[in-house]
């Protein structure tokens, strides 16, 4: 199977994941370092990045 980075750039670019309510959310790398990007849900300022599976188990 061959990685497609169109597709590869949608699911995981500039995605990020509230770690209080798990909520998603999509916004600029540099702003979320910031902290100006708060969740939606929640008001939370701290964001983690989207986790890529392995695929091994």
């Amino acid at each position: 199977m061959a990685k497609i980075e169109a597709a590869h750039n949608r699911i995981f670019k500039g995605i990020f994941i509230c770690k209080n309510c798990s909520s998603k959310v999509k916004a600029d790398p540099r702003k979320v370092a910031e902290g100006k990007v708060k969740c939606r849900k929640c008001k939370a300022s701290s964001l983690r990045v989207k986790r890529k599976k392995t695929g091994k188990q």
